[in-house]
């Protein structure tokens, strides 16, 4: 086939998901656009002769070099299709769409592989159907234990294990695959970047150093349901009112801490009419910062006030952690390999999670990010420029060159 570049890739799924309520992209998990994608993935991946499979996470792979696959340094790069809810084009596809072009560019330049090379899209990276982000990976690496995935429950009661089947995974075997695990000699994610550090660094294409560490807590406040007309304001125990306090409290949390991020992104009352004082809220607490400890200092801060505004409100509240991951610092070796490859590329942090995190603690990893003028992600704000992302391809592709060519 005629190769495609990742700016053309990229507009052939422009119209996939679109959300023309939140603007943007909603991508959940197998649901039909993202369910397109992988369709998309496929056959792009076939068309180049590669050969795809899904494991038994639902993770899918395209093998450049099959016969390799059962190797123990295979190189793999890639990144996920699923999005946020309304989310940007770019956070996930992209890195889907240069890998599949970086492998062009390598046939093209007549390379050969001495080291496997595969292409990875891992499934749930964003959690956004079922609130526990890098899902796919997770299971792979064994931090996400799999009775609870089974178990999770989407917005509209679905199971991860009924949605799996229905995608035509056998839920019966997900979970911890170490086998596939060893195999992976690196793994290179691509990525726009969230953020404007290369807007400020000047540059198209940095290097990724670490992942600050991040959780996710649900905070349940419950008080009484009752009538919007007929309750005095003094006899209320509101929980709405009890999460306007919790959330404006742990952003002063966050703000008395360097470096620390805190936010609620995410809040559903029940029973949700507009004339009735809620019966519960449950509202997403998303806390970040570098340091582990003073993640868990910060939570012990916002937990103490979620009890003492609940309580002001006449109301209970529970906190409930639903996953965390550690302040992941990317393979050294690595990093260090990508940035002789990409002379001049700078060295960035991040503060949003991926895949590749997570699987650094077992693998060795590394990322590129691709700059964003805008500095916005996870909205439909989010950018790269054309020419930007082709710069991404052609580092990815000088990567995977220097990578491949070291039996």
């Amino acid at each position: 086939m005629s190769s495609m570049n990742t700016v053309a890739m990229m507009s052939s799924i422009a119209d996939v998901g679109r959300d023309a309520q939140r603007g943007g992209y909603s991508r959940p998990v197998f649901s039909t656009a993202e369910l397109e994608l992988r369709s998309w993935f496929t056959e792009q991946a076939e068309k180049r002769g590669l050969e795809v499979e899904t494991d038994r996470n639902g993770a899918l792979w395209a093998w450049l070099d099959a016969p390799g696959k059962e190797r123990t340094d295979v190189v793999v790069t890639g990144s996920h299709l699923d999005s946020v809810p309304g989310g940007g084009a770019f956070d996930g596809p992209l890195g889907v769409a240069s890998a599949l072009a970086a492998v062009d560019t390598l046939r093209e330049r007549g390379h050969r592989l001495e080291r496997p090379l595969a292409v990875a899209v891992f499934p749930e990276e964003e959690g956004s159907r079922f609130g526990l982000a890098c899902l796919g990976s997770g299971l792979m690496a064994g931090t996400v234990d799999r009775d609870r995935a089974l178990a999770l429950r989407d917005d509209d009661g679905n199971t991860l294990a009924d949605l799996a089947r229905g995608a035509g995974i056998d839920p019966t075997y997900m979970g911890h695959d170490p086998a596939r695990l060893a195999r992976i000699g690196a793994f290179v994610e691509l990525h726009v970047e969230q953020g404007r550090g290369l807007v400020d660094l000047d540059h198209p294409v940095a290097v990724a150093t670490s992942i600050l560490g991040h959780g996710r807590w649900r905070v349940r406040v419950t008080g009484q349901g009752n009538h919007a007309g007929t309750t005095a304001m003094d006899d209320r125990r509101d929980p709405m009112a009890a999460a306007a306090g919790i959330i404006l409290a742990a952003q002063d949390a966050a703000r008395a801490v360097p470096e620390a991020r805190a936010t609620v992104g995410k809040l559903r009352p029940v029973p949700g009419g507009a004339n009735v004082i809620a019966s519960t809220v449950d509202l997403w607490l998303d806390i970040r910062h570098p340091d582990d400890a003073a993640v868990n200092a910060l939570l012990a801060t916002i937990t103490a006030r979620v009890t003492e505004i609940a309580a002001a409100q006449g109301c209970a509240a529970e906190v409930t952690a639903e996953s965390y991951s550690p302040t992941a610092h990317f393979h050294a070796g690595l990093r260090d390999q990508l940035s002789a490859s990409l002379p001049g590329a700078p060295l960035l942090p991040t503060g949003a999670g991926h895949d590749a995190g997570v699987l650094a603690p077992h693998i060795p990893t590394g990322m590129l990010f691709v700059r964003n003028p805008s500095g916005i992600s996870h909205s439909p704000e989010e950018y790269a420029e054309d020419t930007d992302v082709e710069s991404g391809t052609a580092a990815l592709a000088d990567v995977l060159v220097d990578l491949t060519s070291k039996a």
